[in-house]
């Protein structure tokens, strides 16, 4: 179905794989276009749950492919493969009403590393990395970077990691409050299971509103936070996952959550 990543649906698990290793996962054209579509199609089917995102080989994604564009430095409009590209396909994920988990399994640079951030929760290797490369050829952040990266860990850190490109490891990153877990290369795949299992037969409804709620939150004050909180309660409690969680709470049994 896709020719530059992996697509696969198991135990209400969606798994999306970048799978250009041979260039550490970089964008190109048909790259993007397959995130955006993929994204997409995950967040109608019914069967999806959770969504686990990752890079085949060493490398996460190394950002934009750089002898993909060579020869049209200075000519190609960067701000029209901006709105095209790479705006719809960070949205896509956080627009995704399902949980979505990074698998950082490597380096995450430029456009690569804002896709990560992009992301609910990132679980790394201890070997992986994340650097802003941007303006090491002389640009200037996007996909969300600018956005996601003040937010995170205050202007003056994202100040010099925007303008010094500097590289963050796995602990680093951890320690900044942005990686949810850092574990051994090798103990990555069960780690991300664990958590994309938890997702999956978790309160799916909850999941969305509470998404929903966050992604408001970056630019709402504190009124419009209280009744966005009313409506989602309103939503939540009349929803299958809240009678299942209530009945299972007083037959002291484990819920069987539908995400309806």
């Amino acid at each position: 179905m896709y020719n530059s990543l992996i697509y696969s649906v198991e135990q209400f698990v969606c798994r999306i794989t970048l799978n250009r290793p041979d260039v550490f996962n970089s964008f190109n054209e048909e790259l993007s276009a397959e995130i955006i579509d993929a994204f997409k199609k995950a967040a109608k089917d019914e069967t999806v749950r959770v969504v686990v995102l990752s890079g085949e080989g060493k490398a996460f994604c190394s950002g934009q492919d750089l002898k993909d564009i060579k020869g049209e430095v200075g000519k190609r409009s960067l701000g029209e493969s901006v709105l095209r590209r790479y705006n719809p396909m960070i949205m896509a994920v956080r627009d995704m009403m399902k949980p979505v988990i990074c698998r950082l399994n490597g380096v995450a640079a430029g456009a690569g590393a804002s896709l990560a951030l992009s992301c609910d929760m990132i679980i790394a290797s201890e070997n992986a990395s994340l650097i802003e490369v941007f303006a090491n050829v002389g640009l200037v952040p996007d996909s969300g970077s600018s956005f996601f990266l003040p937010h995170l860990v205050g202007y003056n850190k994202a100040f010099e990691l925007l303008t010094l490109a500097s590289k963050i490891s796995a602990k680093e990153a951890f320690d900044l409050g942005f990686v949810y877990k850092v574990v051994a290369h090798e103990e990555l795949d069960s780690a991300v299971n664990d958590l994309a299992l938890r997702y999956a037969s978790g309160p799916g409804k909850s999941y969305a509103l509470i998404k929903k709620m966050l992604n408001k939150a970056y630019t709402a004050n504190l009124n419009e936070m209280l009744t966005e909180e009313y409506y989602g309660q309103e939503i939540a409690g009349r929803s299958e996952d809240y009678k299942e969680g209530v009945t299972a709470f007083i037959e002291k049994r484990k819920p069987v959550f539908k995400g309806k």
